[in-house]
């Protein structure tokens, strides 16, 4: 489906745009660091709680020593619910409605703003934009998008 965002126009003028409704679906899990830059990424054709389970099974085996803090919203895939979480993952919920503690909302806010107002013939067009999209987020820009002051002094101040 088309994403839609505000766009500037003259007075009076009725702002005009390509509209696509259909549904396909295209799911993206990600982690991403505001402090190193680094991500882990996965597309998925669905969401479920064994999905949730794999996924942060294979990125616990990224840095398999290094402890990883994941935020999680109230999603019901998030659940936890009968699911192994690995010993080197802590997950963090956050209220509910408050996406903007979650780093990886503002990479989705990112790679939104770059389909908004698009139209893809189909979901293999709209999965390579996003792999372009993906191969373009190095460390740097990674941090320039997720860096919370609340995430970035708190972990400098505690370590």
């Amino acid at each position: 489906m088309t994403k839609q965002k505000r766009v500037l126009v003259s007075k009076g003028i009725k702002p005009v745009g390509k509209y696509q409704h259909s549904y396909k679906w295209l799911w993206l899990w990600g982690c991403f660091s505001p402090i190193t830059g680094n991500s882990f990424y996965w597309e998925t054709p669905l969401v479920s709680n064994e999905i949730f389970e794999k996924f942060l099974e294979d990125f616990s085996q990224q840095n398999p020593k290094e402890l990883k803090i994941v935020v999680i919203d109230n999603a019901g895939f998030h659940a936890c619910k009968n699911i192994t979480i690995p010993h080197n993952i802590k997950l963090i919920r956050i209220p509910p409605y408050a996406p903007e503690l979650n780093p990886a909302e503002k990479i989705w806010q990112w790679m939104k703003a770059k389909v908004s107002m698009k139209l893809f013939k189909d979901v293999k067009t709209l999965q390579d934009k996003i792999t372009e999209m993906v191969n373009q987020l190095n460390p740097e820009l990674i941090k320039s998008i997720t860096g919370y002051q609340i995430y970035t002094k708190s972990f400098f101040e505690y370590f």
